[in-house]
């Protein structure tokens, strides 16, 4: 069975940081990437960013690059996400996913495994 568990959310100010973390419990030769998305009220859930287990390939939704930076650590199974330059637009539940296809999909409903997500709320 696989678990994803995200950690690391929390309240900060606009202009500010915060990394989240993602420990999964997959062998990771099962996953040919992570990604992470988020889910705001009342909104349908989108892409942040995804990276790919082997070769640290990653991709980003044009609205976080050059603020977000997502990374691996194989040793340990899991996925960053480094967020910096937090605006109040950024507040949303913040969820990791596991995809086997071997492509870093920008859509929610290629990914196979979902954690359980992580509030992230920047204020004003």
């Amino acid at each position: 069975q696989v678990q994803l568990v995200e950690s690391g959310g929390g309240l900060v100010q606009a202009g500010g940081s915060l990394r989240l973390s993602c420990a999964a419990s997959i062998r990771t030769f099962s996953s040919y990437a992570m990604g992470w998305f988020r889910q705001a009220p009342g909104k349908e859930r989108e892409f942040v960013a995804a990276v790919n287990w082997s070769f640290g390939a990653t991709s980003y939704a044009d609205s976080v690059k050059g603020r977000f930076t997502i990374s691996r650590d194989n040793a340990k199974s899991t996925v960053y996400l480094q967020m910096n330059s937090l605006r109040p637009e950024d507040t949303a539940v913040y969820y990791c996913a596991t995809i086997s296809r071997r492509l870093l999909s920008p859509t929610p409903g290629d990914y196979d495994y979902w954690g359980q997500g992580t509030q992230v709320t920047v204020s004003s």
